[in-house]
């Protein structure tokens, strides 16, 4: 498979601009290519203004605004786009002709091994991979707006799409930190095959007199758990979208039900724009029907959106919260407002709109249960993919069950000689359900947090103790226990996206998964203090440096690098000292985080010998303060046991597990995790 490298996005508009701008942003040398100057500049005007916007915000510095921008160049007709081109995405007007007159001279442009995607949402990629000259060459993506902020992407191989033209467009989705899903080729594919129903369902309860705009808007909220209703969504994204993507549907899966309602059409016709009023309030009768309405044509399209393989309900679920923002998705919402209504509600709507419930979902009498753990077994490498990206991948009871269950069958699995774990989405595993453990805490059910811990250990066991070859791909971010999964395997693969941090001690516990006895024992206590006590984020190169990655590579060269350690088992593990001693920051906190130093540490005292207004020991003795005191104490203790228990890992990580209760029972434990999800600063009082 040849890694995709070079792109180039033909149309300079919003969309295209914002797929030419979210690719420099991660790297990639972009050409973004229109038919006339202006239409070009067009686009980099609205690349600037964009990313200005993000200076404003602090998002990006300056100096990294201007990295992207030279990585965009601008490109006057599509004949003249760079032939040796990796990618070419076409982001032109929703028409077939047109799109294929574009395919047609990128066909003659381009070298070989070039592959063609289309920015579609509605038109048939198999249809359009058949007009271009090379169909195994082609897929069809779907970037939901604004393409640099939305995290989703429906991938749609066309039936003749080459195994390797898939995976190398899903790698550089997964480079630009995209959550994906790969789809069947139908009409709306995911995403607008529910949702686009759905906003025709609240102009037709508009038409009815159910309800005013704003009263549908604001039961719509509430169900959904959403921001904005239909209307004002509508509003935001334009009516004739709307219109047009409603009656692509109808007319593609002949249903008249989602043919655009009359006064959608009018609005259209006249320009104009939905009047949202004031008044938001409505009986409870209207609100019940504009609930069960909405709800039941949700119900109703994503059952036969898994009923048709088109994705799993995982996938359906995802794409709500991915790439609408819901607040759940609508599987998870049957179970919260129980099966037997959801599957009522799909029935009323399926009569209404002359739709097949399938059987599977009109029986279900027992509440929805998701995977959140795929796995693909090929020439006896075994990739496991955590899936929950909505979430960031945190580790929550249900995805460490499932790991640990998946890992028993692996590990058992004689064709089986490596494992790979991978994060959907941008991160590895962004740490442990937080919110999980302060809901324990205010019920007062420690024992809970415990089980889930020791369970989590017991995982992690399953890495440690494998026989098989054991990777983390950890190419994006990787927090507490995210990072504590890492450690358990052979290896880490890091790219330049690589992020590593243990920010627990700022919120009030410690790394309890291993993360103070493995740390230790791979490169050192005193790069371990540096990484645990102080919450230090840690880049790609530094995590190299500190032992905590052990490949770093460029993203092209994560498949060749899986592949040169198939089968191969580390000689030494736990080598207990950094990678490289001359690294600047190994040789900081090899001098900073000494044994003699830290009873000043300890103290909140700058070290002798070390001036504080100094800004690398400024940032030091910063970071250890916004620590809870209790916290950072334990941690050293731990950090400490690790030396002591030396080659008996178990023992340190008993150590870790036994002291819990004493950290989940102070104060502090519970106003850090509590300040995280509230989004405030803790107010420590070192109880």
């Amino acid at each position: 498979m040849r890694p995709i490298e070079k792109v180039a996005v033909i149309g300079a508009g919003n969309m295209g601009s914002g797929i030419a701008q979210k690719s420099a942003q991660e790297d990639f040398e972009v050409q973004m290519v229109d038919r006339e100057e202006k239409w070009v500049k067009r686009g980099q005007e609205i690349v600037s203004e964009f990313l200005s916007e993000a200076v404003e915000r602090r998002i990006f510095r300056p100096e990294k605004v201007e990295g992207i921008k030279s990585r965009i160049t601008g490109v006057i007709g599509t004949e003249n786009v760079d032939p040796g081109t990796d990618l070419v995405i076409e982001a032109v007007f929703e028409d077939f002709d047109v799109k294929t007159a574009v395919f047609s001279k990128l066909d003659e442009v381009c070298d070989s091994h070039t592959v063609l995607a289309s920015n579609t949402s509605s038109l048939s990629v198999n249809e359009l991979a058949l007009a271009t000259g090379r169909p195994d060459r082609f897929v069809g993506l779907h970037f939901f707006y604004h393409p640099a902020k939305n995290r989703l992407i429906e991938i749609i191989p066309a039936e003749t799409t080459s195994p390797d033209s898939l995976r190398a467009v899903e790698q550089y989705c997964k480079t630009m930190g995209k959550v994906v899903i790969i789809c069947k080729d139908r009409p709306g594919f995911v995403v607008n095959r529910f949702f686009v129903p759905w906003l025709n369902e609240a102009c037709l309860l508009l038409e009815e007199g159910v309800g005013t705009t704003a009263q549908i808007d604001a039961v719509a909220r509430s169900a959904f758990r959403i921001g904005m209703g239909p209307f004002a969504l509508m509003n935001l994204t334009g009516p004739p979208i709307a219109l047009h993507s409603t009656d692509y549907l109808s007319e593609q899966l002949g249903v008249e039900r989602f043919r655009g309602a009359e006064n959608l059409r009018s609005l259209v016709e006249s320009g104009a724009m939905w009047e949202i009023g004031a008044v938001e309030e409505c009986n409870d009768a209207s609100s019940a029907i504009i609930r069960e309405r909405l709800l039941g044509q949700v119900f109703s399209v994503a059952a036969q959106i898994v009923e048709e393989d088109i994705c799993s309900m995982e996938d359906v679920d995802r794409g709500a919260k991915v790439g609408l923002r819901w607040g759940i998705g609508p599987f998870e919402i049957a179970n919260r407002i129980g099966i037997e209504e959801a599957v009522g509600m799909a029935s009323t709507y399926s009569e209404l709109a002359d739709l097949e419930l399938p059987m599977w979902f009109k029986e279900k009498d027992s509440a929805f249960e998701f995977s959140y753990v795929d796995v693909d077994v090929s020439n006896g490498i075994a990739t496991v993919r955590l899936n929950r990206p909505e979430a960031m991948n945190a580790l929550n009871v249900t995805l460490v069950n499932q790991l640990g269950e998946c890992l028993d069958k692996l590990n058992s699995m004689e064709g089986v000689s490596t494992i790979v774990l991978e994060g959907a989405g941008k991160a590895f595993v962004a740490g442990a359900d937080v919110k999980f453990f302060v809901d324990k805490l205010r019920a007062d059910s420690f024992n809970e947090i415990y089980d889930f811990t020791a369970k989590g250990h017991e995982v992690l066991d399953k890495l440690e103790r494998s026989e098989k070859t054991t990777i983390a791909l950890t190419t994006g971010l990787a927090l507490g226990g995210g990072l504590e999964l890492a450690l358990a395997c052979d290896y880490r693969i890091g790219t330049k996206r690589t992020q590593f941090r243990f920010p627990e001690t700022g919120i009030g516990i410690y790394p309890g998964l291993g993360g103070t006895q493995r740390t230790t024992r791979i490169c050192g206590i005193e790069c371990a203090r540096y990484s645990v006590l102080a919450g230090n984020f840690l880049d790609a190169v530094t995590a190299r440096a500190l032992g905590l990655v052990t490949h770093l590579v460029d993203p092209s060269e994560v498949d060749s690098t899986i592949m040169s350690l198939v089968g191969e088992k580390p000689d030494n593990k736990y080598p207990g000292m950094a990678s490289d001693e001359s690294n600047p920051v190994v040789a900081f906190a090899s001098s900073f985080y000494s044994d003699h130093n830290m009873d000043s540490i300890s103290s909140g005292v700058c070290p002798d010998g070390f001036d504080a207004t100094d800004k690398v020991v400024g940032r030091q003795l910063k970071l250890l303060s916004r620590g809870a005191p209790v916290a950072v104490r334990m941690a050293g203790s731990l950090l400490d046991e690790a030396i002591k228990t030396g080659d008996d890992l178990d023992a340190g990580l008993s150590r870790e597990l036994q002291s819990l209760e004493s950290i989940f029972g102070t104060t502090d434990a519970l106003e850090g995790l509590s300040a995280l999800i509230e989004g405030r600063k803790p107010d420590y009082v070192g109880e």
